[in-house]
């Protein structure tokens, strides 16, 4: 069997044996997609079941989150942890807390997990997990009572040389926190490997909160220097306004871009004159409150209800980092319209497979999720290394690893992308390098 007919077989599979889950059926497409060149290079891949085993989860976890609210009422929420291959190191990926969440969006982020740990060369499997409870509104009390309720059965499946979860939407050192303190206290052990993500005082690691924002800055920097562009002097479009938003806006404007519109969930704000990222630090990470509060401190600004016309405004350099799918064919055809020249992923595929093809059609740089934004992972990664240690590193000592991962992941995905004819194509070049990894990793351990 040829490898084309070999990879739609194996496709056509996954969506029959996972039904309406329609992105995880899209991440599995755009890496399928990418690897009938290396497959046709190398047929013992085939031989040997790789596609077949790496699209298939090697658990799914599902379980009842029962806790209380402030009034006494008893609700009851889902929980998931999908560990999905530990070829080249212990399950290693974030949870999220949002009410979309459902077993195919984890397993979407599971599998792009996978390649994206597998870029960062460091030793660390793809997984993921979460629950479809709702942080926004919630007392610290309540989100404490849910994740010690959640942690009495993930606490089963976890481990520094097991499963390394940390966080993401809807999951921040708060959280992080109230989590591993169940975990100490459930299994009478002090370690500090288990999760990542978590306080300086109790073996947080220094840029860990800002690592994906600014481990999407490196990285998009690398790939404009490559074509003789920087982000000096840019005008830079950011979607979001979490952790990741915040400190990619935070380093675009160091090294001299400006910054000029960023959203959340119900609207965005628009600032001609630059955002003022202490203002949004305030609102977002002090106070808690919605992005349109900006205007009552900055009234030229304006405030737009609805999140996706955030991609009408004109700019050199798009980075989508608030959520999946956010930018369609439609939004990418606006902004190709309006003259961008970059777009870098700092959420988990925030592009339609649609988008993403009218990018790469236009000749606009582009950066995709799995390579751009795998800072965040690097420096879990990192932390988990300061641990094993008992240790740990200067801000600049970290930052200065985290620059060189994205430096590195920007040099192997382009030259890979070269060698098997797709030059400037960091889609392919992200998906085979990360790939090569993990397969000849399952070829040495066998068929298990």
């Amino acid at each position: 069997m040829n490898a084309k007919e070999h990879v739609k077989q194996v496709f056509e599979q996954v969506i029959k044996r996972n039904p309406n889950e329609p992105e995880f059926h899209q991440a599995v497409k755009e890496v399928l997609d990418s690897l009938v060149p290396v497959l046709e290079r190398r047929p013992e891949y085939i031989e040997a079941g790789i596609v077949e085993r790496i699209v298939e989860p090697e658990r799914q976890i599902i379980f009842r989150v029962p806790w209380v609210d402030d009034n006494g009422k008893v609700h009851v929420n889902r929980g998931f942890r999908v560990q999905f291959n530990s070829a080249i190191g212990p399950y290693k990926g974030g949870l999220r807390f949002h009410p979309s969440v459902n077993l195919g969006i984890i397993k979407f982020l599971g599998f792009e997990q996978i390649f994206k740990n597998s870029l960062t060369g460091l030793p660390i499997g793809g997984g993921k997990g979460g629950s479809d409870f709702d942080p926004k509104g919630k007392s610290d009390a309540e989100i404490m009572r849910f994740c010690q309720s959640f942690m009495t059965e993930l606490y089963r499946h976890i481990g520094p040389d097991i499963d390394v979860p940390a966080g993401d939407i809807g999951v921040g050192a708060r959280e992080i926190g109230y989590l591993y303190g169940m975990y100490k206290k459930i299994t009478g052990a002090y370690e500090a490997g288990v999760l990542t993500g978590k306080g300086l005082t109790y073996g947080g690691s220094l840029v860990r909160k800002e690592a994906t924002g600014y481990g999407l800055v490196y990285f998009v920097e690398e790939m404009l220097n490559a074509k003789g562009l920087s982000f000096k002097d840019k005008v830079v479009v950011i979607s979001g306004s979490g952790n990741v938003a915040i400190y990619a806006a935070e380093k675009a404007m160091q090294l001299g871009a400006k910054v000029v519109a960023m959203s959340d969930s119900n609207g965005y704000v628009y600032d001609k004159d630059g955002i003022k990222l202490d203002t949004i630090k305030q609102i977002k990470e002090v106070e808690r409150k919605r992005i349109s509060e900006y205007v009552k401190y900055h009234p030229n600004a304006e405030y737009h209800e609805g999140c996706k016309n955030i991609w009408n405004i004109k700019c050199d350099i798009a980075l989508p980092c608030a959520t999946q799918n956010e930018i369609d064919a439609e939004a990418a055809n606006t902004l190709v319209k309006n003259g961008v020249i970059a777009v870098g992923e700092g959420a988990n595929m925030p592009s339609t497979l649609e988008a993403t093809e009218i990018f790469l059609n236009n000749k606009v740089l582009f950066a995709p999720a799995k390579a751009a934004n795998a800072g965040g992972v690097a420096t879990s990664a990192l932390e988990m290394s300061q641990n094993s240690l008992r240790m740990s590193w200067t801000f600049e000592e970290v930052d200065q690893k985290l620059h060189n991962i994205m430096v590195n992941i920007y040099k192997n995905a382009s030259k890979i992308a070269e060698e098997y004819g797709y030059k400037d194509n960091l889609v392919v070049g992200a998906n085979i390098a990360g790939f090569i990894k993990v397969a000849d990793a399952m070829l040495a351990q066998g068929i298990v």
